[in-house]
């Protein structure tokens, strides 16, 4: 392996400090953009309540049938979305209890 020699520092401080400029504008924009996409879009929401019997699975079918959100996505993701929307844990439902659900 060859050593590599730093000819003239000034030169490489000042070349490093640009390369890390670009690479931390490029890591906060990228992550502003994801997170304004989230938390600054007006999404409005409905409000079910659990009833007797109902499972996740069973509620992500009925939305991905009936809800304009959720059309052409996988009940899977569904599920995970409605999970994480609710700040689940499990998958265990109570029932009279109350999730949101995005719509359009």
């Amino acid at each position: 392996m060859k050593n590599l020699k730093i000819v003239n520092m000034k030169k490489f401080v000042r070349s490093f400090s640009i390369l890390m400029l670009i690479v931390l504008g490029i890591i906060f924009f990228s992550t502003k953009t994801s997170l304004s996409h989230n938390e600054n879009s007006q999404m409005n929401y409905d409000t079910l309540i659990v009833m007797q019997g109902d499972t996740l699975w069973q509620i992500a079918l009925n939305q991905q049938e009936e809800n304009p959100y959720y059309e052409n996505k996988d009940v899977r993701d569904i599920i995970e979305h409605i999970k994480k929307t609710n700040q689940l844990q499990g998958s265990g439902l109570k029932v009279g209890q109350t999730l949101k659900v995005p719509t359009i």
